[in-house]
């Protein structure tokens, strides 16, 4: 049974991390592979534009963090100044779909709006067009959280919120008999740099953008997201994982805890990157519930803006 599988390679891979993953999608994404895949999810709604007034500012060696820091994510609301974020989504950047249009800044109907920049923002979106600010951004409230670890170090850790999160969302997932893992947490700068570079040295540049995010324009910098695994190693950053029970379970109840799989199945023509069932992003449970409800794939697309499928 598929269950919205896919056979893409992870955005945050690592260079020690086998090949077969890019093979083996390219593989399924071509003829019959593709016909079967893309019967499992309908693609969700094109780009769409607007604007978001706001209220506030895998597995990879451990490294220290940078030296610089920022205010506490549930203070981010409040204690950072306004900002703003628009942007215009090309109509030939958008793929085509045949789901409902989704509304210009459909996260604007929410009571609460948080800045789409600043990194201590849940909403902070980072992708190929939109880089951390500063760049050495390193969370200011970095624990590590009560749950099962199948990694060490700063890839242990996660910012304040999420590592809440993602306790109540392990203990429901294992009270419904299924075991979470993190199998990757906060990835600073350097070690972003280092994986990274570990993959143009092996693969060639333009492979490696397909594969892990240049230094400066990862999500796991953020502390705001995280790779799932199951406890006994299976599919691992692989496209396989999507079937296991550890996928199924967070990609059904994930949004009740403030969580969305960041990079969805079909969407890398705005994502950036192919499907990742391990990789969740916290953006709150409001956001992520009213996301699942419309039917909107990405944050790109919640947040009205523009696709960004390649590096500028």
């Amino acid at each position: 049974m598929c269950y919205n599988c896919s056979s893409e390679p992870s955005a945050e891979a690592r260079p020690g991390d086998r090949p077969s993953r890019r093979a083996v999608a390219r593989l399924l994404m071509a003829g019959a592979g593709l016909s079967a895949l893309a019967a499992c999810t309908p693609d969700p709604a094109p780009n769409a534009t607007g604007t978001i007034s706001t209220a506030s500012g895998s597995a990879s060696p451990a490294s220290s963090p940078a030296a610089s820091g920022a205010a506490s994510p549930a203070a981010s609301a409040s204690a950072a100044s306004p900002a703003s974020a628009s942007a215009t989504s090309p109509a030939a950047t958008a793929p085509t779909t045949t789901a409902a249009a989704a509304p210009p800044s459909a996260a604007a109907r929410l009571p609460k709006q948080y800045s789409l920049t600043a990194p201590a923002s849940p909403w902070v979106i980072v992708n190929k067009h939109r880089p951390l600010k500063p760049a050495n951004y390193v969370p200011a409230d970095l624990v590590q959280p009560r749950v099962a670890l199948a990694v060490t170090g700063e890839a242990a850790q996660l910012n304040r919120t999420t590592a809440a999160a993602a306790e109540r969302m392990f203990a429901a997932a294992a009270a419904g008999g299924v075991t979470l893992t993190l199998a990757s947490g906060y990835r600073s700068y350097a070690t972003q740099t280092v994986t990274y570079n570990g993959w143009v040295g092996s693969q060639g540049r333009a492979a490696a953008d397909t594969a892990s995010a240049r230094p400066g324009y990862s999500e796991h910098q953020t502390g705001w997201s995280f790779d799932i695994g199951d406890g006994g190693g299976a599919c691992s950053f692989q496209p396989c994982f999507a079937e296991q029970p550890a996928a199924v379970w967070a990609k059904a109840n994930a949004h009740r805890f403030g969580f969305v799989v960041r990079y969805p199945f079909m969407q890398h023509a705005i994502t950036g990157y192919f499907y990742e069932s391990w990789h969740l992003r916290y953006i709150g449970v409001e956001a992520a519930t009213d996301m699942r409800k419309r039917g909107i794939a990405t944050l790109e697309q919640y947040f009205g803006l523009e696709a960004a499928p390649g590096y500028r």
